[in-house]
């Protein structure tokens, strides 16, 4: 009788353990993926989600040494490519959404002047992502040499580990920064006011932030990771997506 109860606790806990996933996401979705999860527990209260953020060149590094994620959301196409090219993921990697580019301030600027506005003297400090690890890092580097102002404030630019480390140094120890449109739509983020906090930046001064997910190999059977997939490609997600200033289509 006890080995029967310790068989079916074993079964329990096994099923248990198959109805957790684990999401890596690029740093850029965490302000949305609040909202994603509540609309997704919704539909599948049973799964339980392990949210892990970072940078989509670090989570790469990890995933390809190794690491038991289930679901890869990167910032740049680029990523998940590399990772299905290696048998690491086992979809295609599928657009879900379009990140976009915003300059922000803590103290209110003079933003008519667009990016110019960094060759101010004033403006000692620029926050931008690693642009070597994070896409929105290389489209702030992309802006900057489509207006060829660059070379002038690359001595300025401080450098943050992801888009959402960005918006922290850009409050509290740059002048400005270049972010993730997605975090002006944070609750803490709304005292910041458009035109005065902040301006979008021209989504034609950069190579379009297409961001990418797939399912991983260590989830191939995993009908959890794809209820996950399937519901970040509906246009229920699409709409909270869309809510936090990503373009969808």
């Amino acid at each position: 009788m006890i080995k029967k109860l310790m068989l079916l606790a074993l079964i329990l806990s096994t099923l248990a353990e198959a109805k957790k996933l684990t999401l890596a996401l690029a740093a850029n979705v965490s302000y949305a993926i609040e909202d994603i999860q509540k609309a997704f527990k919704q539909k599948h209260p049973d799964i339980k989600l392990r949210i892990i953020l970072g940078s989509s060149g670090k989570l790469t590094a990890q995933i390809q040494n190794g690491a038991p994620y289930d679901i890869f959301m990167a910032a740049n196409m680029k990523y998940p490519q590399s990772l299905y090219d290696s048998a690491k993921a086992v979809t295609q990697p599928i657009v879900y959404a379009q990140g976009a580019l915003a300059m922000l301030s803590s103290k209110e600027q003079d933003f008519t002047q667009g990016l110019s506005l960094l060759l101010d003297s004033k403006i000692d400090k620029i926050a931008i992502a690693n642009p070597k690890t994070a896409p929105y890092g290389k489209a702030s580097v992309d802006a900057f040499k489509s207006v060829k102002i660059y070379e002038s404030i690359k001595s300025k630019l401080i450098y943050a580990e992801s888009i959402s480390q960005t918006v922290s140094y850009t409050i509290t120890a740059a002048d400005i920064g270049l972010i993730a449109a997605s975090s002006l739509y944070s609750n803490k983020m709304k005292k910041y006011q458009k035109n005065r906090h902040w301006i979008a930046v021209d989504t034609a001064l950069y190579e379009p932030i297409k961001q990418g997910i797939v399912i991983l190999k260590r989830a191939k059977e995993n009908k959890e990771a794809k209820a996950f997939y399937d519901f970040i490609l509906s246009d229920e997600a699409k709409v909270i997506l869309k809510r936090y200033g990503y373009i969808v289509r």
